[in-house]
């Protein structure tokens, strides 16, 4: 089975590798700052899912530069990066400061691309406006954080916003012509198989370019973890996750790019599955499984 690799992508893009730098811009989030709730998505970390984000006291072009350097042996002196606004929520926050920050990030002379992670309810008129201005100076990536279309676990999560609000986000992004990349969570507590394929499927059907197929991390100090110890379920086997990237895979369209096919959870705090901490073995797996597996859209 083939699909669009995030690397093929980039190659094909920029001409050459490229490398994330994920940033951390001191934003915050509804969910934490009283909005909608005070403790984060249940599965979020004290981090706001940016575990491997620079240092938020530091410019963004520190931490652009400080990126640089800890992949200077990968990518050399000639090396070209995405700049990823990854902790927290990356559009929450007054439009002018945005400015200030995505600016700095984009006219970097060694940055391609700007990504900005964010929630479907955290983009009003004027944010979407700046992105769209950005768009012009170097092109703009906006990830949504959705995980499940269904709204039993959408609330069992905390999201705090209903399906609508993803799909009219959505239809604004494109609108502007910008990049949309939807993040999903693999292996969320009382979904079945064909729940997350569901999923999966709307995603793919709903006009985006990109997805990130993310594998459920129980990490200490979570609401989940909690949940996790006091048996309310399981977590995936590496075969059973094996076989739903595959079947993920095979229902997606072609041209869509897999950004992410597992995910890393920070190793100091990461409680279960154990399996994840072996990337090397995880990829594997899954590689060879994508490799073997059929399809119908052409596919060998």
């Amino acid at each position: 089975m083939i699909y669009m690799s995030l690397n093929r992508y980039l190659r094909d893009t920029f001409g050459t590798k490229v490398y994330k730098i994920a940033l951390d811009g001191g934003f915050t989030c509804p969910n934490r700052d009283g909005t909608k709730d005070t403790r984060g998505c249940i599965f979020c970390s004290g981090n706001g899912s940016g575990d491997f984000a620079g240092d938020r006291n530091r410019t963004i072009t520190e931490q652009i530069e400080e990126g640089k350097r800890l992949v200077a042996n990968k990518l050399g002196k000639n090396g070209r990066y995405i700049a990823y606004f990854q902790a927290y929520t990356n559009t929450y926050a007054p439009v002018e400061h945005l400015r200030k920050l995505y600016t700095e990030a984009a006219e970097h002379p060694d940055v391609v691309a700007i990504s900005i992670a964010t929630r479907p309810d955290c983009l009003p008129e004027e944010t979407l406006e700046l992105l769209a201005e950005i768009n012009r100076i170097k092109p703009v990536w906006v990830e949504l954080g959705l995980q499940t279309i269904h709204p039993r676990t959408a609330e069992y999560i905390r999201r705090c916003y209903d399906l609508d609000v993803y799909d009219r986000a959505v239809l604004e992004l494109r609108k502007r012509n910008l990049i949309t990349i939807v993040h999903v969570i693999l292996g969320l507590p009382g979904e079945t198989e064909e729940d997350m394929l569901q999923t999966v499927d709307y995603v793919g059907k709903s006009g985006v370019q990109g997805i990130k197929l993310q594998l459920l991390h129980v990490l200490e100090e979570t609401d989940l973890a909690d949940e996790y110890r006091k048996g309310v379920f399981t977590c995936l086997t590496l075969e059973e996750y094996a076989e739903l990237i595959c079947k993920s895979i095979a229902i997606l369209p072609l041209d869509m790019v897999i950004h992410r096919m597992t995910g890393d959870g920070d190793k100091k705090t990461l409680i279960a599955p154990l399996w994840s901490m072996d990337k090397k073995k995880v990829m594997n797996t899954l590689q060879t499984a994508i490799r073997d597996y059929p399809d119908d859209r052409g596919c060998q």
